[in-house]
Protein backbone atom coordinates (compact mmCIF):
# COMPACT_ATOMS: atom_id res chain seq x y z
CA UNK A 1 0.00 0.00 0.00
CA UNK A 2 1.32 3.42 -0.98
CA UNK A 3 0.83 6.36 1.34
CA UNK A 4 0.35 8.81 -1.55
CA UNK A 5 -3.15 7.60 -2.44
CA UNK A 6 -4.38 7.92 1.14
CA UNK A 7 -2.71 11.30 1.57
CA UNK A 8 -4.08 12.79 -1.64
CA UNK A 9 -7.61 11.46 -1.19
CA UNK A 10 -7.66 12.69 2.40
CA UNK A 11 -6.31 16.12 1.51
CA UNK A 12 -8.83 16.64 -1.29
CA UNK A 13 -11.66 15.40 0.92
CA UNK A 14 -10.81 17.90 3.66
CA UNK A 15 -11.26 20.79 1.23
CA UNK A 16 -14.31 19.42 -0.56
CA UNK A 17 -12.71 20.59 -3.79
CA UNK A 18 -9.03 21.35 -4.20
CA UNK A 19 -6.54 21.99 -6.98
CA UNK A 20 -3.16 20.32 -7.17
CA UNK A 21 -1.21 23.12 -5.57
CA UNK A 22 -3.55 23.22 -2.56
CA UNK A 23 -3.03 19.48 -2.03
CA UNK A 24 0.73 19.88 -2.38
CA UNK A 25 0.74 22.84 0.00
CA UNK A 26 -1.24 20.99 2.67
CA UNK A 27 0.94 17.90 2.49
CA UNK A 28 4.09 20.00 2.75
CA UNK A 29 2.54 21.84 5.71
CA UNK A 30 2.16 18.45 7.41
CA UNK A 31 5.76 17.55 6.53
CA UNK A 32 4.59 14.62 4.41
CA UNK A 33 7.27 15.37 1.80
CA UNK A 34 9.84 14.49 4.49
CA UNK A 35 8.36 11.19 5.71
CA UNK A 36 6.60 9.88 2.59
CA UNK A 37 6.80 9.90 -1.20
CA UNK A 38 4.45 12.89 -1.37
CA UNK A 39 6.70 14.93 -3.65
CA UNK A 40 5.15 17.38 -6.17
CA UNK A 41 5.46 15.04 -9.14
CA UNK A 42 3.93 12.14 -7.19
CA UNK A 43 1.03 14.29 -6.02
CA UNK A 44 0.09 15.55 -9.49
CA UNK A 45 0.50 12.07 -10.95
CA UNK A 46 -1.73 10.59 -8.24
CA UNK A 47 -4.43 13.19 -8.88
CA UNK A 48 -4.55 12.39 -12.60
CA UNK A 49 -4.39 8.63 -12.08
CA UNK A 50 -7.18 8.61 -9.51
CA UNK A 51 -9.32 10.76 -11.79
CA UNK A 52 -8.87 8.12 -14.52
CA UNK A 53 -9.82 5.43 -12.00
CA UNK A 54 -13.02 7.24 -11.05
CA UNK A 55 -11.88 8.06 -7.52
CA UNK A 56 -11.69 11.80 -8.18
CA UNK A 57 -13.83 14.10 -10.31
CA UNK A 58 -12.09 16.96 -12.14
CA UNK A 59 -13.53 20.45 -12.62
CA UNK A 60 -11.73 22.94 -14.83
CA UNK A 61 -11.96 26.47 -13.50
CA UNK A 62 -11.04 29.81 -15.02
CA UNK A 63 -7.43 30.96 -14.86
CA UNK A 64 -6.49 33.50 -12.24
CA UNK A 65 -6.64 37.21 -13.04
CA UNK A 66 -2.83 37.18 -13.01
CA UNK A 67 -2.89 34.95 -16.08
CA UNK A 68 -1.62 31.45 -16.60
CA UNK A 69 -3.35 28.22 -17.60
CA UNK A 70 -6.71 27.17 -16.18
CA UNK A 71 -6.52 25.16 -13.00
CA UNK A 72 -8.23 21.87 -12.37
CA UNK A 73 -10.04 21.32 -9.10
CA UNK A 74 -10.71 17.82 -7.84
CA UNK A 75 -13.35 16.36 -5.57
CA UNK A 76 -13.64 12.85 -4.18
CA UNK A 77 -16.30 10.66 -5.82
CA UNK A 78 -18.40 8.02 -4.10
CA UNK A 79 -15.92 5.35 -5.20
CA UNK A 80 -13.10 7.56 -4.00
CA UNK A 81 -14.73 7.88 -0.58
CA UNK A 82 -15.00 4.09 -0.31
CA UNK A 83 -11.35 3.73 -1.33
CA UNK A 84 -10.28 6.41 1.13
CA UNK A 85 -11.91 4.75 4.13
CA UNK A 86 -10.69 1.30 3.09
CA UNK A 87 -7.11 2.59 2.90
CA UNK A 88 -7.49 4.45 6.19
CA UNK A 89 -8.78 1.39 8.05
CA UNK A 90 -6.03 -0.78 6.57
CA UNK A 91 -3.37 1.75 7.56
CA UNK A 92 -4.48 1.72 11.20
CA UNK A 93 -5.19 -1.99 11.66
CA UNK A 94 -2.30 -3.67 9.85
CA UNK A 95 0.66 -4.30 12.14
CA UNK A 96 3.39 -4.28 9.50
CA UNK A 97 2.55 -1.08 7.65
CA UNK A 98 5.43 1.09 6.54
CA UNK A 99 5.93 4.16 8.69
CA UNK A 100 4.67 6.55 6.00
CA UNK A 101 1.40 4.63 5.60
CA UNK A 102 0.80 4.49 9.36
CA UNK A 103 1.66 8.20 9.62
CA UNK A 104 -0.87 9.01 6.89
CA UNK A 105 -3.50 6.95 8.73
CA UNK A 106 -2.86 8.77 11.99
CA UNK A 107 -3.15 12.07 10.12
CA UNK A 108 -6.75 11.26 9.16
CA UNK A 109 -7.69 9.22 12.22
CA UNK A 110 -10.46 11.61 13.31
CA UNK A 111 -12.43 10.89 10.12
CA UNK A 112 -13.55 7.64 11.77
CA UNK A 113 -15.71 7.13 14.87
CA UNK A 114 -13.80 6.89 18.13
CA UNK A 115 -14.93 3.33 18.94
CA UNK A 116 -13.94 2.08 15.49
CA UNK A 117 -10.49 3.64 15.76
CA UNK A 118 -9.92 1.86 19.07
CA UNK A 119 -11.02 -1.44 17.52
CA UNK A 120 -8.69 -0.98 14.54
CA UNK A 121 -5.75 -0.14 16.77
CA UNK A 122 -6.44 -3.16 18.96
CA UNK A 123 -6.26 -5.28 15.83
CA UNK A 124 -2.85 -3.74 15.20
CA UNK A 125 -1.76 -4.75 18.70
CA UNK A 126 -2.98 -8.30 18.10
CA UNK A 127 -0.96 -8.41 14.89
CA UNK A 128 2.15 -7.20 16.68
CA UNK A 129 1.70 -9.83 19.40
CA UNK A 130 1.32 -12.58 16.80
CA UNK A 131 4.39 -11.38 14.90
CA UNK A 132 6.46 -11.27 18.08
CA UNK A 133 5.33 -14.75 19.01
CA UNK A 134 6.47 -16.04 15.63
CA UNK A 135 9.92 -14.49 16.06
CA UNK A 136 10.35 -15.85 19.58
CA UNK A 137 9.67 -19.39 18.40
CA UNK A 138 13.23 -19.29 17.11
CA UNK A 139 14.79 -16.62 19.31
CA UNK A 140 14.72 -16.12 23.08
CA UNK A 141 15.12 -12.40 23.80
CA UNK A 142 16.29 -13.08 27.37
CA UNK A 143 19.31 -14.93 25.98
CA UNK A 144 20.50 -11.88 24.09
CA UNK A 145 21.23 -11.55 20.37
CA UNK A 146 24.69 -13.13 20.62
CA UNK A 147 23.20 -16.62 20.98
CA UNK A 148 22.71 -16.64 17.20
CA UNK A 149 25.84 -14.74 16.31
CA UNK A 150 25.43 -11.39 14.63
CA UNK A 151 22.32 -12.74 12.85
CA UNK A 152 20.65 -12.65 16.25
CA UNK A 153 20.69 -8.85 16.01
CA UNK A 154 18.04 -9.15 13.30
CA UNK A 155 15.66 -11.03 15.59
CA UNK A 156 16.56 -8.65 18.42
CA UNK A 157 15.56 -5.70 16.19
CA UNK A 158 12.26 -7.36 15.26
CA UNK A 159 11.33 -8.06 18.87
CA UNK A 160 12.30 -4.53 19.90
CA UNK A 161 10.24 -3.10 17.02
CA UNK A 162 7.20 -5.18 18.00
CA UNK A 163 7.48 -4.14 21.65
CA UNK A 164 7.91 -0.47 20.79
CA UNK A 165 5.04 -0.55 18.30
CA UNK A 166 2.76 -2.17 20.85
CA UNK A 167 3.70 0.32 23.57
CA UNK A 168 3.04 3.28 21.29
CA UNK A 169 -0.27 1.85 20.03
CA UNK A 170 -1.54 1.09 23.54
CA UNK A 171 -0.63 4.63 24.58
CA UNK A 172 -2.63 6.05 21.67
CA UNK A 173 -5.59 3.82 22.54
CA UNK A 174 -5.44 5.01 26.14
CA UNK A 175 -5.46 8.67 25.08
CA UNK A 176 -8.35 8.14 22.68
CA UNK A 177 -10.41 6.23 25.25
CA UNK A 178 -9.75 9.02 27.76
CA UNK A 179 -11.46 11.48 25.41
CA UNK A 180 -8.61 12.99 23.40
CA UNK A 181 -9.45 14.67 20.07
CA UNK A 182 -12.77 15.06 18.29
CA UNK A 183 -13.82 12.11 16.13
CA UNK A 184 -16.45 11.61 13.44
CA UNK A 185 -20.01 11.82 14.66
CA UNK A 186 -19.18 13.62 17.90
CA UNK A 187 -20.26 17.07 16.80
CA UNK A 188 -17.07 18.80 17.87
CA UNK A 189 -14.66 20.81 15.79
CA UNK A 190 -11.99 18.43 14.48
CA UNK A 191 -8.46 19.68 13.99
CA UNK A 192 -8.05 19.81 10.21
CA UNK A 193 -4.57 21.22 9.86
CA UNK A 194 -5.21 22.86 6.49
CA UNK A 195 -3.96 26.24 5.41
CA UNK A 196 -6.44 29.07 4.93
CA UNK A 197 -6.57 30.68 1.49
CA UNK A 198 -3.55 32.94 1.16
CA UNK A 199 -1.95 31.74 4.41
CA UNK A 200 1.81 31.38 4.08
CA UNK A 201 3.19 27.87 4.39
CA UNK A 202 6.44 27.96 6.40
CA UNK A 203 7.35 24.46 5.21
CA UNK A 204 6.76 24.93 1.46
CA UNK A 205 9.49 23.58 -0.81
CA UNK A 206 8.83 25.98 -3.64
CA UNK A 207 6.45 28.55 -5.08
CA UNK A 208 3.43 27.98 -7.29
CA UNK A 209 5.12 27.99 -10.66
CA UNK A 210 1.98 26.71 -12.37
CA UNK A 211 3.72 23.62 -13.72
CA UNK A 212 1.70 21.18 -11.65
CA UNK A 213 -1.57 23.02 -12.14
CA UNK A 214 -1.14 23.08 -15.89
CA UNK A 215 -0.85 19.32 -15.75
CA UNK A 216 -3.26 18.50 -12.93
Amino acid sequence: MSAIRLLVLGAVRQHGRAHGYQVRNDLEFWGAHEWSNAKPGSIYHALKQMEKQGLLRAHEIAPSTAGGPPRTEYEVTGRGTEEYFALLREALATHDQKTDVLSAGIGFIVDLPRAEVVELLRRRVQGLDAWRATVTEYYTPEGGPGQLGHIGEIMHMWVHSADAGKEWTLGLIERIEAGAYSFAGEGGEPFLGVLAEGQENPYATGGDDGEGDAES
